[in-house]
């Protein structure tokens, strides 16, 4: 029996390796409009006021962040040590742990009862950070492990070219949010809702899509794959709710900062994977697998979450009237 698994492990890492997801440059430059569209609707959620009301209790927007940007990746790292993938799936998890968070989990959030806020402030900070922390985690830990090392030197990366990468894809977006938003808060906050809903559409489309189309190469190493981003998805959510429970932060702050650290921007990933790695398959099904994925584990927790509310009173500052005007 164990001869076996191992022969299935080696096989499944082989057949991994081997796939490729081709993307001719018009289908590319559907991808990277799509991250675009969906960074230009975080940018224009993003009020000053918000954050500052966030900052007025520290403990949780400071612990949040550290876990998304520093303890996701370290976790991944060490998940990356023990559980017995590819080196390119390895890799492909540790590159969704260095993105920011995604552009969905606010809405989550809200529907989950969680605080919004915060949420709002985590997605914020960590998009702003990723420039300079998504090309070091990845250059930090993809290094550590000499597994996911080896891949990292077969492509020759070089952390610079990933910060200019997402600098253009992330920082000319952001900064056009961010103007239109100053000039016409309006347009913003009538569209924030809209543009979060159509961009995850689109991307959860333009997923669907490229893995049909790739069906018969991917086909035989999906469950591994799958398998690999649940584990890491379930790791990343508890990582964030266990981190608030050890500092006695509120439950709606908790349950903010697990939907932060479990919802990772994946359209930048995939983006990188296939800007990179040529799309090599382990990389490539992770990044596109977590897109999809955390939309259910995102869904499930607005379920479950939303039908219970939290114990206690939180003493964050009210949600901002946009908010309350959604559904629940």
């Amino acid at each position: 029996m164990t001869v076996g698994v191992g022969a299935w492990v080696v096989a499944a890492e082989e057949a991994i390796d081997g796939v490729r997801l081709d993307l001719d440059p018009g289908t590319l430059l559907i991808l990277n409009v799509i991250l675009g569209l969906i960074m230009f609707g975080v940018a224009l959620d993003i009020d000053p006021h918000d954050v500052t009301a966030a900052l007025r209790e520290p403990l949780a927007p400071v612990l949040g962040i550290v876990l998304q940007l520093v303890a996701l990746p370290l976790l991944t790292f060490l998940l990356s040590l023990v559980l017995p993938f590819a080196p390119s799936v390895l890799l492909g998890m540790i590159l969704v742990s260095a993105c920011p968070g995604g552009a969905l989990s606010n809405v989550v959030a809200h529907l989950a009862g969680a605080n919004v806020v915060l949420s709002i402030g985590m997605t914020t900070v960590s998009t702003l950070a990723a420039t300079v922390m998504t090309p070091l985690n990845l250059a930090v830990w993809g290094r550590l492990n000499p597994r996911t090392n080896e891949v990292l030197r077969a492509v020759a990366l070089d952390p610079m070219d990933v910060f200019l990468t997402i600098l253009v894809v992330l920082g000319l977006p952001v900064a056009a949010g961010l103007l239109v938003r100053q000039r016409h808060p309006a347009f913003a906050a009538r569209w924030v809702p809209r543009l979060k809903k159509v961009s995850a559409s689109f991307l959860g489309l333009f997923i669907l899509a490229a893995l049909l189309a790739n069906l018969d190469a991917f086909g035989v190493v999906l469950v591994p794959v799958v398998v690999a981003v649940v584990v890491h998805n379930l790791s990343a959510l508890t990582l964030g709710y266990l981190g608030g429970g050890v500092f006695h932060v509120g439950q709606r702050e908790r349950r903010a900062i697990a939907i932060e650290v479990g919802m990772q921007n994946t359209a930048l990933a995939l983006t990188l994977s296939v800007t990179f790695f040529e799309g090599l398959g382990g990389i490539t099904l992770v990044a596109a697998l977590w897109g999809l994925w955390h939309l259910v584990s995102g869904a499930a927790l607005a379920w479950y979450w939303g039908r219970h509310a939290p114990a206690e009173p939180t003493a964050s500052p009210p949600v901002s009237s946009r908010w309350r005007s959604w559904p629940r």
